[in-house]
């Protein structure tokens, strides 16, 4: 039995593949499934609650499922809470697949699905569209930290010597650095483009914080390569490669790296959660990804105000949810590519 059919008997690593594709789809595929902008805020619609689906209307009559125009009116000072005003006289029709949307609606009722944020934007939308920046910066950094580690591991293991022991010297000072403050901190030191001496944009961010955490993620993979490397090196395919007068960089990379090809697909699954998780912690503090683009990071900065965790909670809850989710899919996922890829699993 091959790691392929070990892995799709794996109901655990099935349950994270499918969660996985679901989130990539349904963000990538974020302008097909919402009909709103994650800009647009309608006037008097901030912190609605998720907007009620009704069947029938207000003589008791079925018409299909449909909302009402909705709108906060005033606060009541004793208990915070807002009223909320429905004009009945105005049904919207929620249609399926119409105008090149999963869903819209007819008139001037609008489906909030999960409510609206503090400027009355649709909070579903906003999910949608943050997830972009959060999961693709999983990919993209681990893609690149992986990159640097196994090619820094493999030429330290191969060629050894002085090379060697200045690159793991390297690599024990980046790991002896607690990761989360050296994000912070060069987060928080490069705030402006050196070369324009402007702010960062929000697009100049998001390639920030790639570069950041990758430079902090691939040091503990490159020594865990490097110790691989100094064992398959020792192998007679390797020896053979050497006779034959192929380039060290060739017999690297196409006859040592992948024989780690495993642990490094199964490393590589692992390592995509703590890239969303760290994202989303420098976006929560302000210095990532700065509003009014949305990512699930600065979704959750609303937290830091109790009056939000207490009246509205389903703004705190939706991105914290999604967050848990993808890395527990990607977790189980990668529980599930180690147990298939074990050697003594193949060999049964």
């Amino acid at each position: 039995m091959n790691w392929w059919k070990r892995l799709k008997i794996n109901p655990l690593a099935r349950i994270g593949a499918i969660a996985i594709i679901i989130l990539y789809a349904s963000t990538i595929f974020a302008g097909f499934i919402t009909p709103y902008s994650m800009y647009d805020a309608p006037r008097n619609s901030a912190l609605l609650p998720p907007t009620q689906i009704y069947w029938h209307n207000q003589q008791g009559e079925y018409i299909g499922g449909h909302v009402y125009p909705t709108t906060q009116g005033a606060v009541d000072i004793n208990t915070g809470d807002r009223q909320l005003i429905v004009d009945f006289s105005k049904p919207s029709q929620i249609i399926l697949f119409h105008n090149g949307h999963l869903f819209s609606t007819t008139g001037e009722g609008r489906l909030n699905l999960l409510g609206t944020d503090d400027q009355g934007r649709d909070q579903f939308t906003r999910l949608l569209y943050g997830g972009r920046v959060s999961l693709f910066i999983g990919i993209i950094g681990t893609a690149i930290s992986f990159t640097i580690g196994c090619l820094v591991g493999g030429i330290s293991g191969y060629f050894g010597g002085r090379l060697d022991t200045v690159l793991m010297r390297l690599v024990e000072v980046i790991m002896s650095v607690p990761s989360i403050y050296l994000l912070v901190a060069l987060a928080a030191v490069l705030d402006k483009n050196p070369f324009t001496q402007l702010p960062f944009t929000n697009a100049e961010r998001f390639a920030l914080i790639i570069v950041i955490i990758s430079f902090v993620q691939w040091a503990g993979l490159a020594r865990i390569i490097r110790n691989q490397v100094l064992s398959i090196k020792e192998e007679q395919f390797v020896t053979a490669a050497i006779a034959t007068g192929a380039s060290s960089f060739r017999i690297i990379t196409r006859h040592i790296l992948p024989q780690t090809s495993s642990f490094i697909v199964i490393s590589a699954t692992l390592a995509i959660p703590s890239f969303i998780v760290s994202e989303s912690v420098l976006s929560l503090i302000g210095l990532g990804i700065q509003p009014p683009d949305p990512s699930w990071g600065n979704m959750l900065s609303l937290a830091t105000n109790a009056s939000v965790i207490i009246l509205q909670p389903w703004l705190i809850w939706s991105p914290a949810i999604l967050i848990i989710l993808t890395v527990l899919a990607f977790n189980l996922l990668g529980d599930g590519l180690r147990d298939a890829l074990d050697p003594k699993n193949l060999k049964g």
